[in-house]
């Protein structure tokens, strides 16, 4: 039987609840990140959904920014969903000009690039590496990628309608991100994706 890694789920915004019950349900001991002594305990970190301004403001307040920045220049397994998405990309669009990131993926995305919170929508795609059926996606003022380096492997396009070849899920090595919110579907397999790339890279 396979050992259970430590994995963190960053708490200082977001859907972290969700987070941290996917993540058991798929394999992993999970617990709240709220200081660096926490950051120090963990395996792999998730960045959660949020609001990714406010999320840069708390981590910098909080004194989390550089650290989470060198846990995950030393190669810490991420992933990132959603505002946890661009927390982690190398080029953001639409950020505020003193909006800071952890970076380290190297994928240009777009802020809240599919609308507001009333264009909220969910949608079944396809997922590179989940296998089964479709992954039931929900986006929620989300981000898109608009570009990736030669490095970035992608997961997961939309696949019909007028934004159809949009790419919502990459993988860089350790780095997992999606546009989309896996915790709130009751459906693991992202997360199980995310707990074997700890296993492998950690």
């Amino acid at each position: 039987m396979k050992s259970a890694p430590i994995i963190g789920v960053l708490a200082i915004q977001g859907g972290v609840r969700e987070h941290l019950a996917s993540l058991e349900v798929a394999g992993a001991t999970a617990v709240a990140v709220n200081s660096i002594a926490d950051l120090d305990a963990v395996q792999g970190l998730v960045i959660p959904g949020g609001e990714s301004t406010v999320m840069s403001k708390l981590a910098i307040h909080d004194g989390l920014l550089d650290p989470l920045r060198n846990a995950r220049a030393g190669g810490m397994p991420m992933y990132g969903s959603c505002a946890g998405m661009i927390m982690l990309a190398d080029r953001v669009s639409d950020a505020r000009p003193d909006q800071e990131f952890i970076s380290g993926l190297d994928i240009s995305v777009r802020r809240n690039a599919f609308g507001r919170q009333v264009d909220s929508f969910e949608m079944d795609l396809e997922v590179q590496g989940i296998g089964g059926t479709p992954f039931p996606a929900v986006f929620i003022r989300a981000p898109w990628v608009e570009q990736v380096g030669e490095a970035v492997q992608v997961l997961s396009t939309i696949n019909s309608g007028p934004r159809a070849g949009t790419i919502v899920a990459v993988q860089q090595g350790p780095l997992l991100a999606t546009s989309f919110h896996p915790e709130l579907t009751g459906d693991v397999r992202i997360h199980a994706t995310f707990v074997e790339i700890v296993r492998q890279y950690a």
